[in-house]
């Protein structure tokens, strides 16, 4: 039973409870006034009679003056049940004749004598027993002038004084009343009873079915309803209760589908995005932005902006960070700014952040939140990659249709000539046939198209747009096929390559135009380390199921300051004084990392750069 309907139960028992005892006690108290009333005048009324028998006994006596027949009379009187003494008592308070013969010739209070009217009370006699006395005045009549005296200065002869057993009487009010009590207590037991069962079955039941429901539907079981049979009063507030809960998992269900389409729209946004109020307090953040913090789990609504981007229990300091929060809190303009955040591993993650007020209305006051749409860098350096690629997709398809056909054509025409002339010398003698230079040209000609046709097809290959999927690729193979697009450069520049690779096959599952870009950049880069020549080690080897390729370059090297800010998007700091765009290493660390490998760097300044391409070897395993 829930704490409600325990507490009416208790209220209502609690209040016939002290509603009973009120009345028994107010009952009680009527009913001994009214009981002892009745009692002294069922008393009044019997030492009346007994008066007026006495009265008569004591004329007839008198008359014949037989004072001996009175005093056996009232001896005997005082014989009955429940009568304790019989006394008759003479205007000047003197017992003349009593029940018991120590009572005669005492002088009695004059008090109780004086009045003349008949009485009957409770008193204590003389030996401190409760008693219910009737004193009853005896008359003056005419018989009895000749020997008490006129009427008018005798108006009485005597009082009649009967004491009754009090004891037998407090008994039988006591017996009468608490056989009453106890009838009206059990009356009011069963009304009690009665009500309670009524109040359980028919109220009760009903609220706590009520309160029940409202429980649940508290805890959020919207479908919650409830029962309850009848048509009076609660039966109608059910019917509102189920009314109102249908109302409510309507508007709730509306609610939801309004969060659920607010939220996917929020998702489907590429860049990060979130909702911050003035107390750092995420209000409502987007899918892009968990993946970015590392936890694509968390869900971070209600936790603090800085502990989320950088990992902080405190608010980032105002001198070592612009806040982006403060910043438009300052301002009321939008902000951007580009900042490194922290991931939950701890790696750093560079964004560009543009952060702009937002307005809004609670509790009838105008707020304002901030909206931060937080774009990954590494994602930008992406989306420029893939831009760079398919400009060079384009530029290799004009170079097929420019030069790959014209070659195809002279070819043809090549293989053309070459039949005639053979056809020709099989006509004429020997004397005439051709001389072995033109033979040689013919070869020549035809090696000088094969090599042109293998260029364009390696520059095809290398500007391809990516399948979307992994492919097997022989790392060897790729890295030569690069070579062969630079080795006129490195011939003008004076640098030496050298190549290294074991003798078994060196295959890894990756993009191959996107590896081949890998290779293409971090030999370009080695050549922008040496502008004035060197040499260039590609080592190819497998360690532990890793594919490693190693370009070592005798170049200037790296300083220390700028080492660790190389794979940052935009930083740029060639040897040869040219600006570059600064995004070469972090295109081909995100290359790397997404064949699930680790492209890294070693350098000394002054002595050169080594940098490592770590890669899984290509396995059924990692095919599954």
């Amino acid at each position: 039973m829930s704490k409600l309907v325990k507490n009416l139960n208790y209220k209502f028992t609690v209040a016939t409870i002290a509603g009973f005892i009120i009345s028994s006690l107010v009952f009680l108290a009527l009913f001994l006034t009214f009981y002892q009333s009745e009692l002294e005048e069922e008393r009044s009324l019997a030492a009346r009679d007994v008066n007026n028998l006495l009265q008569s006994s004591l004329e007839n006596a008198m008359l014949k003056r037989d004072l001996s027949g009175l005093a056996t009379i009232v001896k005997r009187l005082g014989l009955q049940t429940n009568i304790k003494s019989v006394k008759i008592v003479n205007p000047k308070g003197r017992v003349r004749f009593s029940s018991h013969i120590k009572y005669i010739d005492q002088v009695l209070d004059g008090n109780w004598i004086k009045n003349r009217q008949p009485i009957t009370y409770f008193i204590q006699d003389e030996q401190g027993i409760e008693v219910l006395r009737s004193i009853r005045p005896v008359h003056n009549k005419p018989p009895c002038q000749e020997c008490h005296g006129v009427m008018a200065d005798n108006p009485i002869n005597g009082i009649l004084v009967v004491d009754y057993d009090a004891s037998s009487i407090r008994h039988k009010a006591r017996n009468t009343t608490l056989l009453l009590m106890g009838a009206g207590a059990l009356i009011v037991i069963i009304n009690l009873i009665g009500g309670w069962w009524f109040i359980h079955r028919f109220i009760l039941k009903s609220v706590e079915t009520l309160s029940n429901a409202s429980h649940s539907l508290a805890k959020g079981q919207l479908d919650t309803r409830v029962k309850l049979a009848g048509n009076d009063e609660l039966s109608v507030l059910g019917d509102t209760f189920n009314f109102m809960a249908e109302n409510l998992q309507a508007s709730m269900k509306d609610l939801e589908e309004e969060q659920f389409f607010l939220q996917a729209m929020v998702d489907a946004i590429p860049d990060g995005l979130r909702i911050i109020d003035e107390d750092f307090n995420m209000l409502l953040v987007n899918q892009t932005f968990r993946e970015q913090t590392g936890c694509a789990n968390q869900y971070w609504v209600g936790q603090k902006c800085y502990v989320a981007t950088q990992n902080r229990d405190t608010p980032c300091p105002s001198d070592l960070m612009s806040c982006s929060l403060k910043e438009v809190q300052k301002t009321g303009e939008p902000f951007k700014v580009v900042r490194h955040h922290t991931q939950c591993d701890g790696t750093v993650l560079d964004v560009e952040i543009f952060a702009a007020p937002m307005t809004i209305i609670k509790d009838g006051k105008q707020k304002m939140l901030m909206v931060e749409s937080i774009r990954d860098l590494s994602h930008e350096v992406r989306f420029t990659h893939e831009q760079r690629l398919s400009e060079l997709g384009r530029l290799a398809a004009n170079v097929a249709h420019e030069i790959y056909n014209p070659l195809s054509s002279m070819k043809l025409a090549h293989n053309s000539l070459k039949v005639t002339l053979e056809e020709q010398q099989q006509a004429h003698s020997d004397k005439e046939r051709r001389s072995p230079e033109i033979n040689n040209y013919l070869e020549i000609a035809a090696q000088s198209m094969d090599q042109c046709i293998q260029m364009t097809d390696r520059l095809l290959r290398l500007s391809s747009a990516p399948l979307g999927q992994q492919e097997l690729v022989d790392v060897c193979k790729a890295v030569e096929d690069v070579y062969s697009l630079v080795k006129w450069d490195a011939d003008e520049s004076s640098i030496e390559i050298i190549e290294s690779f074991p003798e078994q096959l060196l295959r890894v599952f990756a993009s191959e135009s996107e590896l081949r870009m890998v290779f293409l950049n971090l030999i370009q880069n080695a050549f922008h380390a040496m502008p004035e020549g060197g040499t260039l080690k590609i080592i190819g080897t497998k360690e532990e199921e890793m594919i490693i390729v190693r370009f070592e370059d005798n170049g200037i090297g790296i300083s220390q300051e700028n080492l660790g800010s190389i794979f940052m998007p935009f930083f740029s700091r060639r040897a040869d004084n040219v600006h570059g765009t600064g995004l070469g290493l972090p295109i081909s660390q995100a290359i790397v990392k997404s064949c699930d490998g680790v492209l890294s760097v070693e350098s000394q300044l002054g002595q050169g750069s080594c940098f490592i391409v770590k890669i899984p070897e290509a396995s059924i395993e990692r095919l599954k």
